[in-house]
């Protein structure tokens, strides 16, 4: 059997601009949907988790300790989950440039937090943890965003009720640090 370090492969991202080792069973959810050009999308082929990365614009005014905060309840009002008790931030924590690939950022943090969203504007909410990875290029100015979606209660009466039953290797935390420590920027004219 492989061991699972001889399988990892970098997935080109934004056409090859970026890349970054991602999970097993990621399916590139621009197959079947729509995805705005700003970002890269992913689906766990089992279970209902997503990563998105997506490049957004950097924010001058807010300070590197508080910007995945800011972000992350940027997150929380477009899932319209912004009501008191809807959102919650457990951990913010500094990443260590000398363990990333991509050590053009200014900084980089990793935030983790839960929050209470409907899917498809359901009036059914699930509770997902949000792990939320934050590269601030102030030179670029673009923040990137990496965000994994993490289910942890599904409403029975949300769509995503029958994915919710079959989880078979879900995504773990570790290959979502993967993930950060392995994306690498291949084409600054990416970033215009």
């Amino acid at each position: 059997m492989q061991s699972r370090d001889s399988v990892d492969q970098s997935h080109p991202l934004f056409g090859g601009a970026l890349s970054a080792v991602l999970p097993t069973s990621a399916k590139d959810t621009s197959e079947l949907r729509e995805i705005p050009d700003n970002q890269e999308v992913f689906a766990h082929e089992h279970t209902d988790q997503s990563l998105i990365v997506e490049l957004v614009e950097y924010q001058g005014q807010v300070a590197d300790q508080d910007a995945s905060r800011y972000h992350f309840e940027d997150i929380a009002g477009s899932n319209k989950a912004l009501e008191p008790g809807a959102f919650e931030v457990t951990s913010v924590v500094s990443l260590s440039k000398s363990e990333l690939s991509l050590s053009d950022c200014s900084s980089a943090w990793m935030l983790t937090g839960t929050q209470c969203v409907s899917k498809f504007n359901e009036e059914a909410r699930n509770t997902v943890t949000l792990h939320l990875g934050l590269f601030r290029l102030p030179q670029f100015s673009t923040d990137v965003l990496i965000t994994f979606n993490d289910p942890q209660r599904i409403s029975p009466d949300s769509s995503s009720a029958a994915s919710a039953e079959t989880h078979t290797e879900p995504w773990t935390v570790q290959d979502f640090q993967r993930l950060l420590q392995t994306l690498t920027l291949h084409n600054p004219g990416l970033f215009g």
